[in-house]
């Protein structure tokens, strides 16, 4: 799905393989699913959390910045530009017998930006669904289809895999997508007129998630929380 003639537009791959590679990316998902849900309900860890493992290089980082998920994590790491990260709240009170109850740990920061780009790749299949339901791109292949209905039920598992961990360090679920990338998103959504233009919008979201998971391995501290990146960003991959 990568190649498209520039005049019309027209996708590179036939039906039947489309069909072929959907089933390899929805076997690989679910072998991989029960080892994923694992690591991320029995995940647990302190107010203050690890620190982030060395080696980490912020350079090396910056240099992928130009995939706006990668530039999100980065904000996640350096604490800066708190609006661009989702909004965690607490499931009890935030102060507790008089003292204030320490920050979310970088990991389950992590987690809330992972789960927020969960959240927003299923929105975004959703609309190309719904686009493709009212005829607003043209004829859709039963195979892309499938594919599509395929991407975003496994983003809404990983996403459920995210927010495990994001809940067993006692904070809510983060069910929405994330707003600053997802307003982007929106723009370059809305000029999308046919299947060719939601392949490489779906593209470019699924090669910034797997970005931003490979980062994300170097960044995180928690075993079962660097399990979960690694688990998930090889699907992202395929």
């Amino acid at each position: 799905m990568r190649k498209f003639h520039d005049d019309a537009r027209e996708m590179q791959i036939s039906e039947a393989e489309l069909a072929s590679l959907t089933a390899e990316l929805d076997e690989a998902h679910h072998e991989t699913l029960s080892h994923m849900v694992d690591s991320g309900t029995s995940w647990n860890l302190s107010m203050e959390g690890p620190p982030a493992r060395e080696g980490f290089s912020r350079r090396s980082f910056l240099t992928r910045s130009s995939l706006f998920a990668a530039g999100g994590l980065l904000v996640a790491t350096t604490g800066a530009g708190a609006s661009t990260l989702p909004r965690l709240t607490r499931t009890e009170p935030l102060d507790i017998g008089g003292h204030r109850v320490a920050p979310a740990p970088l990991d389950v920061r992590v987690a809330a930006l992972a789960a927020s780009l969960e959240n927003l790749a299923v929105s975004t299949y959703g609309s190309a669904l719904t686009a493709a339901k009212a005829g607003k791109l043209g004829t859709v292949p039963s195979a892309v289809a499938t594919f599509v209905e395929t991407a975003m039920a496994q983003h809404q598992d990983h996403a459920a895999a995210w927010n495990a961990i994001i809940v067993s360090a006692g904070f809510d679920r983060v069910t929405a997508p994330n707003a600053p990338i997802g307003a982007s998103v929106a723009r370059a959504f809305a000029k999308v007129t046919d299947v060719p233009g939601v392949a490489l919008l779906a593209l470019s979201l699924e090669e910034a998630a797997a970005a931003t998971y490979l980062e994300a391995i170097g960044v995180l501290g928690a075993h079962q929380a660097i399990e979960t990146a690694a688990t998930i960003q090889p699907v992202e991959m395929q």
